[in-house]
């Protein structure tokens, strides 16, 4: 038996720990002792709903106490815990409900909007409760569903006896988590997830890579429904004994500054995107005094970017890469031993090839497809048979990444091996977005690739040909992608052009319509 809820929350059964605080951060702090109580209360309240082991419970949670016990909760009850983004739109959300399968979602009261729009497109849905909703603000929800303040599915289980128990019979290979992604293709997927998945990202990447210990305070901008996020902020330092910082609100330069002075943690992870905007931004160098180790992953990290940190601010960036099918980092520099420009090592526990299109392995110096091997990659993504097969080969995971490794083991990433792009450590897939460029009436073809900005992380651009007579600007257009898509998805410029570049067959030529792109900015920037 291996529940992952029973390893994260062994400082609470040990009576000199139990007292330590678990979890502080703007929405509350709990001791692991109560942090325990609470976890076994939801746990107790979810299985009077009538939640089973390995049914799907989806939460649209802003981060805080509750979220983190909800999800070791429904871990302890052997359901599946299905963390998703809180920049999703209704439609978006109704999309994954309905993939999951999921009958309970619990939601935080500021997301209340995008599900009442999702519960009203998926049948199936049997609970939603809601977290802090005052009165009158509650999403209005179908008959056959029932609406709940989230503080009655506590007291459910509280009557219930719901103290900690023992958890359900799991091993190591049952379901435990799935997240959602778009890493290799468009379409939203679902990476499932073992329990012993969970144990090896803290056995390997945290424990010898961060080294973290019971001492250690973390605070992430990455937020717990992606996996570098929930890695980040529960599965470390829980199992370490240590203590997270959670903040509910979507992170500014100016809100992290206040975080890191007020809460002091000694480990700080961010994307690039982020670092960069803490670059432009007038955070005081001593907002940085307590961390010991700042990490970057999501995107490469340009090694100017890295090295003007540091200047700065006085803190060593440990650049990574993970991804959701690998549940967190598995190639990373280390304290002391950081190349910028490079993603490191690989991380122990993890076995690395770089092979070209033939599945041979690479020479040093040759780029070639990434792919990686280790105990914590996902059995495979639901319901999606057909990219599984092409995605996890074996015991092998295709990155979707080209990269390159010299003679000391040191790998460099030279970008994606097919289309997909990320924004702000977020993948996006160009599909999704010209494909709501081309819901609007003025746009007759669109394309979006990813161009650098001016720290060197690649943004998504799009190239649009308007209609026959047709007129809209690029800021009408760029508004427009927000309103029906996350804005992380939302293209950063919009050019319109007269043709985009195609082969003789039709196809387009992303490559020619990211040079087109490139050209015409860097005419507009001089």
């Amino acid at each position: 038996m291996f529940n992952a809820s029973d390893y994260l929350l062994q400082a609470a059964v040990d009576p000199v720990t139990a007292g330590r605080r678990a979890v502080t951060g703007p929405a509350g702090e709990l001791t692991y002792a109560e942090l325990a109580e609470l976890v076994g209360h939801i746990a107790a309240g979810l299985r009077a709903w009538g939640v089973r082991a390995e049914e799907r419970v989806m939460l649209l949670m802003a981060d805080g106490p509750e979220t983190a016990a909800a999800i070791l909760a429904a871990m302890r009850l052997g359901a599946v815990p299905v963390p998703v983004s809180t920049m999703l739109t209704g439609p978006e959300l109704a999309e994954l409900l309905g993939d999951s399968r999921a009958r309970v979602l619990l939601v935080s009261e500021e997301f209340t909007a995008a599900a009442e729009s999702a519960v009203a497109r998926v049948p199936g849905i049997r609970y939603v409760a809601v977290t802090g909703a005052a009165e009158g603000t509650e999403p209005a929800v179908p008959a056959g569903v029932r609406l709940r303040p989230f503080s009655e599915l506590v007291e459910e289980g509280r009557r219930r006896g719901g103290e900690l128990q023992d958890p359900y019979i799991t091993s190591e290979d049952s379901a435990a988590l799935w997240l959602y992604t778009s890493g290799t293709t468009g379409k939203p997927k679902g990476a499932m997830h073992r329990h012993a998945n969970i144990r090896h990202v803290v056995e390997s990447y945290a424990r010898q890579v961060l080294g973290i210990t019971s001492a250690d305070r973390c605070l992430s901008v990455a937020k717990l429904f992606f996996a570098y996020g929930i890695g980040n902020s529960l599965f470390f330092p829980l199992a370490a004994g240590a203590e997270t910082v959670l903040d509910p609100q979507r992170p500014t330069p100016q809100s992290v500054a206040e975080r890191l002075t007020e809460y002091r943690p000694t480990l700080f992870f961010a994307v690039p995107t982020f670092y960069a905007a803490m670059l432009r931004s007038d955070v005081p160098r001593e907002a940085f005094d307590s961390v010991r180790l700042a990490i970057s992953a999501g995107e490469v990290l340009p090694a100017d970017l890295c090295r003007r940190f540091a200047d700065r601010f006085g803190v060593e960036i440990l650049d990574g890469i993970g991804s959701t099918e690998a549940l967190h980092i598995f190639l990373s520099n280390r304290p002391g031993l950081s190349r910028p420009g490079t993603t490191g090592t690989a991380v122990d526990g993890y076995e690395l090839r770089v092979v070209d299109g033939e599945g041979r392995d690479c020479a040093a110096g040759e780029p070639g497809s990434l792919l990686v091997k280790g105990e914590s990659i996902a059995t495979g993504y639901w319901c999606r048979t057909s990219v599984t097969r092409q995605v996890f080969q074996g015991e092998w995971l295709h990155t979707g990444d080209t990269y390159v490794v010299d003679d000391d083991g040191y790998y460099t990433c030279l970008g994606r091996t097919g289309d997909m792009l990320k924004a702000g450590g977020i993948w996006v897939a160009p599909s999704e977005v010209e494909a709501r460029l081309l819901q609007h009436p003025a746009v007759s073809m669109a394309a979006v690739v990813g161009l650098p900005d001016e720290d060197g992380i690649d943004k998504p651009v799009a190239c649009t040909v308007l209609a026959d007579g047709a007129q809209a600007g690029p800021q009408e257009l760029i508004e427009f992608c927000r309103d029906g898509l996350a804005a992380f998805k939302r293209p950063r410029e919009v050019l319109v052009v007269d043709e985009l570049p195609t082969t003789a067959s039709g196809k387009l030529r992303r490559h020619a319509v990211r040079e087109l792109a490139a050209e015409r900015l860097g005419h507009a920037t001089e």
